[in-house]
């Protein structure tokens, strides 16, 4: 499918709530989320962080990959790819964008989005107003005898939240999950469907909370719901306050929002490659950006600590990945080393590499929510760049 395909002629009159994730309407749509579903600005600060730039010519780096060579350019003609940065040592060593996208566009970073919100709910725990071992049902009461009893913030932050919301078969529009992103607002709702807030308060049990691990993006929404109530305020006023102003992220962001303004924590994010990769480098630099202090380095060292509870739990669903695990709302690869990534459907990721001391950003536009093979060759240069660079 050639890259034309995937944009719509008159995408303004074409694309819906529901048609935004067919193939053809992908790569338009995840630029122009904000014109298709209701959204809140975050809005950036006066102080932009400016990288300074040390230009490396990567686009012809080889790497192996599932039996045969690859160049990074061939890679990333083959994984649909919208935009791909890499900052090593503090600078900008890469920038390359595949039309229409711009350094200005503002692109859907899908499930990206879940290690955005833990950022912000670590800057509130630094600022006494949250706490990861409070029950749910403490900061939203509505949740009282439901499901969600027993459930505490850290077990939403590491997807041990033992609720049924299967999101594994993206392909089927009637499955749980795509009910369930029809009542939170990611689809065009049906009359009788319940509320955001409904929604989740009927959801079935599937383990005790901390038994398992299960990546359930319910459980984002329910933090992001939990950390307006902590803290009063709508969610994209928060994380403006909070991460994308201290950072100096160069752009405005949206959050995309659901019925009644309910934050869309789960994937809602649209920032530009440059604010991503920067956020990058504040996990990259402990919750620092020049100088400034945006988290706690305790915060971000969370994920560099090997957790065998989560490790075992990992390692159930995915064996094939030992030492893995999912911690605050990271994928995290290697504790001890620092490699962790947050990923997003459809081929959105941000990679934090601390041997290298690089960060790798990219959007994609990937024709299926989920597709093994352009993950394992994104994933795959993402890292041979880094060792390159190491």
């Amino acid at each position: 499918m050639t890259r034309d395909a995937l944009s719509p002629p008159d995408p303004r009159a074409e694309v819906t709530p529901n048609s935004m994730w067919e193939a053809r309407h992908v790569r338009w749509a995840h630029m122009h989320t904000r014109e298709v579903l209701p959204s809140a600005r975050v809005p950036r600060g006066d102080a932009v962080t400016v990288l300074p730039r040390r230009p490396r010519d990567l686009a012809g780096l080889r790497f192996g990959h599932a039996g045969r060579e690859w160049t990074l350019a061939e890679a990333m003609a083959e994984t649909d790819v919208d935009g791909w940065m890499v900052i090593h040592d503090g600078a900008l060593v890469y920038e390359r964008y595949v039309a229409p996208m711009t350094a200005e566009t503002r692109h859907l970073c899908q499930s990206v989005s879940k290690s955005l919100t833990s950022a912000l709910a670590g800057a509130l725990v630094a600022a006494g107003s949250f706490s990861v071992d409070a029950p749910v049902t403490g900061y939203v009461g509505e949740l009282a005898g439901t499901v969600w009893e027993g459930c505490t913030v850290q077990h939403l932050l590491d997807m041990t939240a033992g609720v049924s919301f299967d999101v594994s078969d993206y392909a089927d529009m009637d499955s749980e999950a795509w009910r369930g992103f029809r009542a939170l607002g990611w689809l065009e709702r049906l009359p009788g469907d319940p509320s955001p807030a409904e929604y989740v308060a009927r959801m079935r049990r599937q383990a005790g909370h901390g038994a398992e691990f299960e990546y359930r993006s319910i459980c984002t929404d329910v933090l992001g719901w939990c950390i307006e109530r902590a803290a009063g305020e709508p969610l994209a006023e928060l994380f403006s306050r909070h991460i994308w102003r201290p950072i100096g992220a160069a752009c405005d962001g949206d959050f995309i929002v659901g019925p009644g303004g309910f934050p869309l924590a789960d994937g809602g994010f649209c920032i530009t490659l440059r604010d991503l990769a920067l956020f990058g480098l504040l996990y990259l630099q402990e919750g620092e950006v020049e100088g400034r202090r945006v988290l706690p380095r305790r915060w971000v060292r969370r994920l560099r600590t090997t957790d065998p509870r989560l490790v075992q739990a990992y390692a159930r669903v995915y064996p094939e990945e030992p030492g893995g695990f999912y911690h605050d709302q990271w994928w995290v690869a290697d504790a001890e080393a620092g490699i962790h990534w947050g990923f997003g459907i459809h081929g959105q990721a941000v990679l934090v590499h601390h041997p290298s001391n690089s960060v790798v950003a990219r959007f994609s536009a990937w024709p299926s929510a989920s597709d093994d093979e352009k993950h394992a060759l994104s994933d795959a240069a993402a890292l041979a760049v880094c060792e390159a660079l190491g």
